[in-house]
């Protein structure tokens, strides 16, 4: 008698079913193995675009940021404005982009209509010397923009100099083919 497996082994039938018993074995491994590899391919790939995706994801957002709409130009162009337009107490140019029934909320809780903050801007006990904006942010819904920024203001109130740092939001609304502003407040912030 010879060792199981071995040549010459004098059972016949147990080494064709050591052969079947083999080749089972041998397509099973290999037939999952090739579903384990399709699925690490699957997943892969899942990756790999997902990788593209964050790689293309900044280069999209800094064009957007970098070249600003004519729509976002045009209502930073406006709030600019508004800016030269308080600083020079000049009315008429305000009534131009600031609605009739604008509210306007002053960085204590003051709420004025266009009328009242067109008056405040007028108001000969205050010399505004430099208005500027920074940091401004349009976002848009439909025809309504929203602006959020921070508005640096200083000059001369009641003969005493003023500087003031506020956060401010402004809603715009699209009016056949301008813009008017709706609605303004203020937040003061410390320098």
């Amino acid at each position: 008698m010879g060792v199981r497996g071995q040549r010459g082994d004098s059972d016949p039938a147990l080494t064709t079913r050591g052969r079947c018993l083999r080749w089972i074995v041998i397509v099973v491994y290999f037939s999952q193995g090739a579903r384990e590899r399709k699925k690490g391919r699957d997943e892969m790939w899942k990756l790999f675009s997902v990788f593209l995706l964050m790689l293309a994801a900044p280069r999209l957002n800094a064009q957007s940021i970098a070249q600003p709409n004519a729509e976002q130009a045009r209502i930073l162009s406006l709030e600019n404005a508004w800016n030269q337009a308080a600083q020079q107490k000049d009315a008429a140019a305000l009534k131009m982009f600031l609605a009739p029934e604008m509210v306007y909320v002053e960085y204590d809780g003051t709420l004025m209509d266009r009328a009242a903050y067109l008056a405040s801007v007028q108001s000969p006990s205050l010399q505004a010397e430099r208005i500027v904006n920074e940091s401004m942010h349009v976002h848009f819904f439909g025809p309504v923009a929203v602006v959020d920024g921070v508005w640096r203001e200083h000059g001369v109130k009641n003969g005493k100099p003023y500087a003031l740092r506020e956060r401010f939001t402004d809603t715009w609304v699209r009016r056949s083919e301008s813009w008017v502003c709706v609605a303004s407040q203020l937040t003061l912030m410390p320098h």
